[in-house]
């Protein structure tokens, strides 16, 4: 009777994983001196590098602070700049109609109408808009302040009448209208 069992050592190797784990193995017994060596001084110089990338990194992050607030501090202190810019003909229109000593009535008139367009042009080139709800509006508490209640011939909370008109700028209320509300039936 011939025995068919093998040994372990006698049995053909085809799990790749038990030769991966025989050749760790021998690899952990320990490399050359010199190899180590080598291995120490590749990481070295590679930690010098990433601490000289970190370096780097952190002074140009400082930079684009630095440069950030500088440019919020330009735009802060120079915001107000197309505003006046576009206000500044305003002005002139105004100085100019009190230098004319000998106007009528309606040259000023004229001219206080003039130089009102000329103000809503500036408002309207800087995002300020008026809030004017004409009557039967729905009364709207985020742009609308309502300073009585009146009887009306219209639905209930709805505007009446606008006794002050109301400013916003870019979606937020400066000021809102002042009118007088329809009361409930």
């Amino acid at each position: 009777m011939s025995d068919n069992v093998q040994t372990e050592s006698e049995q053909p190797v085809d799990n790749p994983a038990a030769q991966d784990a025989a050749n760790d193995a021998a690899t952990q017994a320990g490399p050359a001196d010199g190899d180590w060596q080598a291995q120490v001084a590749a990481l070295a110089a590679r930690n010098a590098e990433l601490g000289d990338q970190l370096l780097r990194s952190q002074a140009e992050m400082q930079n684009v602070r630095r440069r950030a607030d500088e440019e919020v501090s330009k735009a802060r202190k120079f915001a107000l700049e197309s505003f006046a810019e576009s206000l500044l003909p305003v002005a002139d229109s105004l100085e100019a109609g009190l230098h004319h000593q000998d106007q009528t009535a309606e040259q000023i008139r004229a001219g206080a109408e003039a130089t009102l367009r000329q103000l809503k042009a500036a408002l309207e080139r800087n995002k300020v808009l008026e809030i004017n709800p004409p009557a039967g509006t729905k009364f709207d508490p985020h742009q609308h302040q309502a300073i009585s209640v009146v009887p009306a011939d219209q639905e209930a909370n709805t505007v009446v009448t606008v006794l002050q008109k109301g400013y916003s700028i870019a979606d937020r209320v400066l000021r809102p209208a002042l009118v007088t509300v329809a009361a409930p039936k």
